[in-house]
This record gives structure tokens, C-alpha cells and sequence, in this order.
């Protein structure tokens, strides 16, 4: 028994060693990886950087094609609306010749 005791804490005393050198190996590779992956997203920023270019030209272009088509919707929706008017009018100029 008097064994056991003295034997114990050595045994846990050499698990805690291993435990606390893996705990290191395993901060040290995080860290050589936190690194990596900055570096990644740096490249990814300025990738993503001289894109944004054509993003904004692509923005301004559908921005103005936008426009441009509502300018011609509007136009022909108030040409149809002139016709259906002038159309109504005749008709009722029509009923009321015939009454």
C-alpha cells in the first residue's frame, strides 16, 4: 500500500508533464496558424479591394440603365394614358350626339 502511495504522485506528477508539453506543442501550432490565417485575410482584403472597383462600375451602370427605363416606361405609360383619354372623350362625345 505504502508502494502505491509513493508511486502515485510520480505517476500523476509525469502525466501532468506530458499534458502541460502538449498543451505548448498544440499553442505553439495555433499560433503559426493565427498567422497563416492573417495572412490570408490580408490577401483576401486587397483581393476584394480591386474588385470593389468593378462592384461601383457595375453599380453606376445598372443604376443609369434603371433610370433610363423608367424615363421610357414613364414616357409610354403617359402617351397610352393621352390615348385612353381621348379615346373616352370621343366616346362620350358620341353618346351624347346620339341621345
Amino acid at each position: 500500500m505504502e508502494a502505491l502511495n509513493e508511486a502515485l504522485p510520480v505517476v500523476i506528477y509525469l502525466l501532468l508533464i506530458v499534458l502541460l508539453v502538449v498543451g505548448i506543442v498544440i499553442g505553439i501550432k495555433l499560433i503559426f496558424t493565427m498567422s497563416k490565417i492573417d495572412e490570408l485575410l490580408d490577401d483576401i482584403t486587397k483581393k476584394v479591394k480591386t474588385l470593389d472597383r468593378v462592384f461601383n462600375i457595375i453599380d453606376y451602370t445598372t443604376d443609369k440603365v434603371s433610370m433610363i427605363s423608367d424615363t421610357v416606361v414613364n414616357f409610354v405609360t403617359s402617351k397610352l394614358k393621352k390615348i385612353i383619354r381621348f379615346k373616352k372623350s370621343n366616346d362620350d362625345e358620341e353618346d351624347e350626339i346620339d341621345e
